[in-house]
């Protein structure tokens, strides 16, 4: 299934996407998608509802975050072979992990608000990963049990709050709608294979990140059952799994950032595709 949230920014509605394509509400079924709707037996008995027999959504709909109820919003750093060689990187022997702030979290659609003080804003394209089951200690075999399913993410970063603030990484990965996450989560029935997924991202139409899951130094089923070992991860956690080569940071002959009035679009093989255009520094609604 592909489960969105659809309508204005804090009023969403649950939904989903039929087989044309065509947006379906599913607020006679659950009154929302949140953390407890996420487990695999539930998501098997919204399976079974007819498409068909939904109410159709007519018009263009905002898509909110697909999971309302996050409570933690987690990342993986450095996690692709031929990322890490675009920046003279070593391969980390551990995943990296660093947290986005909840309160990053947007629409797939929603503009990207230019931080204060910002002169390095930087696009990636990430696989995210969202967890259906309570997972504690969990093994690298039965790490795949406890996902609810797969999205796309731009994690949208400010380099010099990362880089050159000191501290952790998080200075720069949290800010005001630097998570966008969507269009809709896809179950894992959808998605077979989530190490074999085409990845792009481009900047006013010029074609800026391309990759595979595949060159992933710590894979889908690695990552959940590491992080696990750190911390209880609960239904409808959200994990970014890390970027391929072509971010701005690593342009040649010199980095190329965002500004304002740019344009950037996304997408990941069977997850959909997103858009969020650059905007001058403002407070962002909650």
């Amino acid at each position: 299934m592909k489960l969105v949230r659809f309508g204005a920014e804090g009023k969403e509605k649950p939904g989903l996407i039929d087989s044309s394509g065509k947006l379906r509400d599913l607020s006679g079924i659950i009154p929302d998608i949140e953390p407890r709707y996420l487990s695999k037996g539930v998501l098997t008995k919204i399976s079974k509802v007819k498409p068909e027999s939904l109410p159709l959504v007519k018009g263009k709909k905002r898509f909110g975050v697909p999971v309302n109820g996050v409570s933690k919003f987690i990342a993986i750093g450095l996690n692709y072979s031929d990322h890490a060689a675009e920046a003279g990187m070593a391969i980390p022997p551990e995943p990296i992990i660093f947290f986005k702030a909840n309160s990053s979290l947007c629409g797939c659609n929603d503009d990207t608000i230019t931080p204060r003080n910002s002169k390095k804003l930087d696009w990636e394209i990430e696989l995210g990963i969202v967890i259906g089951e309570k997972a504690q200690y969990v093994s690298k075999k039965d790490a795949l049990k406890y996902v609810a399913g797969y999205c796309v993410i731009n994690d949208v970063s400010e380099r010099e709050f990362q880089l050159e603030r000191g501290g952790t990484w998080d200075k720069g990965k949290g800010c005001d709608t630097f998570g966008p996450v969507g269009p809709w989560l896809v179950t894992t029935d959808e998605i077979k294979n989530p190490q074999k997924l085409d990845m792009w991202l481009d900047v006013n139409d010029e074609p800026r990140q391309r990759g595979n899951t595949k060159t992933m130094i710590f894979d889908v089923a690695t990552i959940v059952s590491r992080v696990s070992e750190y911390m209880t991860l609960l239904p409808g956690d959200i994990i970014a799994t890390g970027t391929p080569p072509g971010v701005g940071m690593g342009m040649k002959p010199k980095p190329r950032y965002l500004k304002v009035g740019d344009v950037v679009t996304c997408g990941i093989e069977g997850l959909g595709e997103q858009r969020q255009a650059v905007v001058p520094s403002r407070v962002a609604k909650k």
